[in-house]
């Protein structure tokens, strides 16, 4: 019988608004958030923090959404882009989803972003700020 897969251990109570316990009481509820654990959040963020293009960020963020069913979308922000934190990385509200790891993926993002800015300038071409320059 093979094993089950090791799920994400619950926060303490009152310290995050993952809503776990609501998804687990869920029948037929899509618990594939819940494959990330600690240690897989650590190298996915690793992961994030080593892309070099913008199509492999892409790839990454359509593998995160097949594998775990996390939606996440990066655009320019609503104001100026002067800086990588100009750039919105979101997720959608999905129970299941530690406030820790929507903390932490977005700034291994950033910190890839500010290893190599042409990801950032392909991101922001991509959805035609650049066109005039």
């Amino acid at each position: 019988m093979p094993d089950a897969p090791a799920l994400r251990q619950s926060c303490p109570p009152g310290t995050c608004t993952c809503r776990r316990d609501q998804l687990l009481a869920t029948p037929g509820a899509d618990l594939r958030i819940l494959r990330l654990t600690l240690h897989e959040e650590k190298r996915l963020a690793e992961r994030l923090e080593a892309v070099a293009s913008l199509a492999e960020l892409e790839h990454l963020q359509q593998r995160m959404f097949d594998q775990l069913g996390i939606r996440m979308s990066l655009a320019p922000g609503a104001s100026e882009v002067r800086s990588m934190r100009g750039i919105a990385v979101d997720f959608a509200d999905q129970p299941g989803l530690c406030r820790k790891t929507r903390r932490n993926l977005p700034a291994a993002i950033r910190r890839a972003l500010q290893r190599h800015p042409e990801i950032a300038w392909r991101l922001l071409d991509a959805h035609d700020l650049l066109r005039d320059a």
